[in-house]
């Protein structure tokens, strides 16, 4: 896609020479987040039809794997603009879509709650009808971009149907929206992920989207396989970087008693190989989940649910492994690899995370209902 060429840019220009300053002072990327809508890749799979660029997942996936080479906390706020796009696009308004096509709107899930923890598919919160307006409270953990996104895609129980859940386009100056402290976490320090509280955040009932109680089933079918497959970009992007640098350092630092470079050291590059193989075997495992979806494959939902677990985890090990293979070297912030490192710790306990994920897989292959 062409306009996909317009990244390499905004990432050489914009991203990296941001990325220390936005991880050390866990600032938003917001110059990047407005260069990228300014390209028209905040709009990137919102249709053709809204103004958008019409693009698949395999370009999403381009994309944040591409930005978390560079700088995690970019790749997962696109990441999760994209999987509420996703929403919108089919059921949001038109003037929304518009503007997301555009690249004027950023938006994000607010989905998880402290009391169901990672089954963020089984909201605590409540709406309350209260004439042709709706009344939400709960408590989110963890939202990205909170404070910083211009609307959220809203999960509660359901005002009146049976069912797990219901979705609502809840706007971040809404009154009854509060975020009671920032985030200053170990890694992806820029997201701005933190809590947000509704208490009688009051929506227009035509603020839903999609019926009532069918929420379930809107984050199963249409946003976990963009997130499974997004976040696996990004694990991948972060694996990349820290191969890429390690790589690097070991080529060029030198044991000058032997004459010789570190990457001389049979063990250390028997490390490096490992960690390819790793990375290596993530890509081929993204590039089949996103083929299994656009073809519809009977086993499309078991490869959307082992990709973020295979890739969370061996983002965890390949980065390890950069570490190890720069040892002292890898503890200073220059050399751009104790970040990777740290950012690569939050997909396996992002939910769903590794461990639920694994039990899906284990009923899936069983045979077993998920739920």
């Amino acid at each position: 896609m062409k306009k996909l060429e317009a990244l390499e840019d905004i990432v050489v220009s914009v991203v990296e020479p941001a990325a220390e300053a936005v991880d050390r002072d866990a600032l938003f990327p917001r110059s990047a987040v407005t260069a990228l809508g300014q390209a028209g890749l905040l709009g990137l799979i919102s249709s053709a039809e809204a103004g958008g660029l019409g693009g698949s997942l395999a370009d999403a996936s381009a994309v944040v794997s591409r930005l978390a080479r560079a700088c995690g906390s970019t790749a997962m706020v696109v990441t999760m603009h994209y999987c509420a796009t996703a929403v919108v696009e089919r059921y949001g308004p038109p003037e929304l879509r518009r503007e997301i096509a555009a690249g004027r709107h950023l938006s994000t899930l607010a989905f998880s709650e402290s009391g169901s923890r990672s089954h963020f598919w089984a909201p605590l919160g409540v709406a309350s009808a209260d004439g042709d307006d709706v009344l939400l409270s709960g408590a989110k953990t963890m939202v990205t971009s909170a404070g910083e996104a211009d609307s959220y895609v809203w999960s509660s129980r359901p005002v009146q149907a049976e069912g797990a859940s219901t979705l609502w386009l809840v706007a971040a100056g809404n009154p009854g929206l509060n975020r009671p402290k920032p985030f200053d976490g170990l890694g992806l320090r820029g997201n701005a992920s933190a809590p947000i509280v509704a208490e009688s955040a009051r929506v227009p009932a035509a603020a839903r989207l999609g019926g009532d109680g069918d929420g379930f089933a809107m984050m199963m079918e249409v946003v976990l396989p963009i997130f499974s497959v997004l976040n696996a970009s990004c694990s991948l992007g972060l694996m990349e970087s820290a191969l890429e640098r390690s790589c690097a350092h070991a080529g060029r630092t030198r044991l000058e008693h032997l004459g010789s470079c570190l990457a001389d050291l049979p063990t250390l590059r028997a490390h490096l190989a490992r960690a390819r193989i790793r990375a290596d075997g993530v890509r081929t495992l993204l590039n089949d989940t996103v083929e299994a979806l656009a073809s519809g494959r009977d086993d499309a939902l078991l490869r959307v649910l082992e990709v973020k677990a295979a890739a969370a985890e061996a983002a965890l090990a390949v980065t390890d492994t950069a570490m190890r293979v720069c040892a002292g070297a890898a503890f200073r912030k220059d050399l751009a690899i104790e970040r990777p490192f740290r950012d690569a710790r939050a997909a396996a306990v992002m939910a769903p995370t590794s461990d639920v994920l694994y039990d899906f897989i284990g009923k899936a292959v069983c045979g077993l209902p998920l739920f």
